[in-house]
């Protein structure tokens, strides 16, 4: 029986479309535009701004590359760049920053997470205050413009809350708060429920790293004591940085931050941008 003959002229057919192919391939790749090279790291974005509000491309320039004693000096001049908010000021400051995302009347109140509306506000036990989270007993600075006013440290809080805190370091334990589930205190600490703790902790390293003694306020430091009184010193460190890290900054204190920068004091808390700042400072 005769074997089959191969039909050449197909596969010479075949192969020829084939070669084709791979040139019309070869002229596309080569006509392709070359993917655009990762920017170099002064043209990146810094972090922060993710709401889209404001951004902080370059805001913290004079700070990159620095640790220690130089890191906290360099983040000194950065945010100390600020306007100032009178107290009366701060109620629609706070009606801002702290709106409930999911009900645009309310704010949310910082230990209790409780959403109340926005102008139920006042010194009534069923309305909510402004609260120092740096106390201003420490220091002494009171409601005056600077420490006093500086929204990146005052928070909506019912104003039972407000006074159960007092001016109270931050430390584990105690006993349950009262209308604020999962907050602590004692006779000499308050302890915030966890969804807060790293905010707490963010805002006293923010204090510390803004008011260094100059413009007629006390130098704020954080140390680890809880029996800190009046002195300018706010505890405990050691919990602080254990909070910072359980706790990392979330997107409704990612969007604080932005609108603080946009809409207010027009400076930011770099703990909340760059949260891995802590360490370098407060090793």
């Amino acid at each position: 029986m005769p074997v089959p003959r191969t039909p050449r002229r197909r596969l010479t057919l075949a192969t020829g479309a084939a070669a084709l192919a791979t040139a019309a391939l070869a002229g596309l790749a080569a006509a392709a535009p070359a993917a655009p090279a990762p920017p170099a790291a002064a043209e990146r974005a810094e972090p922060g701004g993710s709401s889209g509000l404001s951004g902080s491309a370059g805001y913290y320039d004079a700070a990159h590359g620095k640790t220690g004693a130089e890191l906290k000096a360099a983040l000194h001049t950065i945010v100390s760049d600020q306007t100032t908010l009178t107290y009366s000021q701060v109620w629609a400051a706070l009606r801002v920053t702290d709106e409930d995302p999911a009900n645009p009347a309310n704010v949310v109140l910082l230990y209790s997470g409780r959403s109340q509306s926005e102008y139920d506000n006042g010194g009534d036990r069923d309305e909510w205050n402004r609260e120092h989270v740096w106390a201003k007993s420490h220091g002494g600075f009171g409601t005056v413009p600077g420490p006093g006013t500086d929204v990146h440290h005052l928070r909506p809080t019912a104003v039972p809350v407000n006074g159960i805190r007092g001016n109270k370091d931050f430390d584990h334990g105690g006993a349950p708060v009262a209308g604020a589930p999962g907050n602590l205190t004692d006779a000499d600490s308050f302890e915030p429920r966890d969804a807060v703790k790293g905010d707490v902790a963010r805002m006293l390293f923010y204090m510390a790293v803004r008011y260094e003694g100059g413009d007629g306020f006390a130098d704020l430091e954080l140390n680890d004591s809880t029996a800190n009184g009046s002195s300018p010193y706010q505890g405990r460190l050691s919990v602080l940085r254990q909070w910072h890290d359980q706790d990392p900054p979330d997107a409704f204190e990612k969007r604080r931050n932005d609108l603080i920068h946009q809409r207010f004091q027009h400076n930011r808390n770099p703990f909340v941008d760059h949260p891995e700042w802590v360490a370098h400072i407060w090793p």
